[in-house]
């Protein structure tokens, strides 16, 4: 009779259970749950392997695969904070996707945003299978990378990530819908808020900003910087509005919807009313843009589907296939803080 603990161990079934209750060889076993079967086993027999396995509760012993096949099945995910909501959204749609196909993903911050950051890992080369990286945080990749492992950048530009597959939303759409908004209600004025971090996603709206408003004659846009917090949006919005004289803008185009709550709060504090006297757009369609009052007219980023996006990338490159790197659609949701100017300043 055996013990308490054999009886336990025993009632883990193995690949020899399964193909002993299938009626074949542990080697077809491992090629049907392996889905390496085609041209190899007769489809008949992989579903009574496949059925076997399902009904003995079969799991594959992934730590000794894995270390057969040189594995870890393991990624990181490199982001600039952790507070931030849409980088939350990102992770979980590339780690449910990571799960779907066994992979586990990890989430690290680069400090600040930018910079090395320490490698999480003693030897990240031997522990990793592959990267997803935001621009923003592309600093820290160089330190856990090394020379061979995989990468798959966010948000980045596709011609400056040399051995890197990009992965990227559609950035200047957005911009370009957000401005055409602003163009047909009738602005002229614009003061565009931009985040005060070097980054390629915040260069490319700059740059749709100004050839959308480039087309539209007698259109100006002066742009002041700040960075990615309330508070210095705010300040950087009075400091704006103080210095425009008579001629206010009548649109403040923010990067981001942090930045876009700093000009609302600039605006309560010298007595101006959005939308009355001034329009303020945003970016990201976080939660803060449903918060405010009137609500935030912004772009909304698929946040998870980004996240998926770029896990199936890194997947792809893992497995010999190509990845599929068409930017994903944005959507411009239009809400209370945007209006015609007034009538004085049109």
């Amino acid at each position: 009779m055996t013990s308490g603990t054999d009886g336990a161990a025993a009632t883990r079934p193995t690949s020899r259970d399964v193909a002993r209750a299938a009626g074949v060889s542990q080697a077809a076993v491992s090629l049907v749950l392996g889905d390496k079967w085609r041209g190899r086993v007769a489809p008949a027999t992989a579903e009574r392997v496949r059925e076997a396995a399902r009904e003995l509760g079969y799991r594959p012993n992934l730590a000794a695969r894995n270390l057969r096949m040189g594995r870890t099945r393991t990624a990181l995910l490199v982001v600039p904070a952790l507070t931030n909501e849409f980088f939350a959204g990102v992770y979980t749609g590339a780690a449910r996707l990571a799960a779907e196909h066994g992979f586990g993903l990890v989430l690290y911050p680069s400090p600040d945003g930018i910079g090395p950051a320490r490698d999480p890992f003693p030897s990240a080369r031997t522990a990793l299978d592959g990267i997803l990286a935001s621009s923003m945080a592309a600093d820290a990749v160089t330190a856990l990378r090394g020379d061979d492992l995989p990468l798959v950048m966010l948000d980045s530009d596709p011609s400056g990530s040399p051995g890197a597959t990009t992965v990227n939303l559609d950035l200047a759409d957005g911009v370009r819908q957000l401005t055409d908004h602003l163009l047909a209600l009738g602005h002229r004025r614009f003061l565009h808020l931009a985040s005060a971090v070097p980054s390629w996603t915040f260069d490319v709206r700059a740059r749709a900003l100004a050839a959308r408003t480039a087309q539209a004659p007698g259109t100006s846009v002066r742009t002041v910087r700040s960075a990615l917090t309330v508070e210095d949006a705010m300040a950087a919005t009075e400091r704006a509005l103080h210095t425009s004289g008579a001629a206010l803008p009548t649109a403040l185009v923010c990067d981001d919807d942090k930045l876009a709550t700093g000009a609302y709060k600039a605006a309560r504090r010298m007595g101006l009313r959005i939308p009355e006297h001034f329009s303020v757009t945003g970016f990201d369609d976080l939660s803060l843009a449903t918060a405010v009052d009137p609500e935030l007219t912004t772009v909304r980023l698929p946040a998870e589907q980004f996240g998926e996006r770029g896990m199936a990338a890194l997947l792809a490159v893992l497995e010999g296939r190509t990845p599929d790197t068409t930017p994903l659609p944005v959507e411009l949701v239009v809400r209370g803080s945007t209006a015609p100017p007034p009538r004085t300043e049109a």
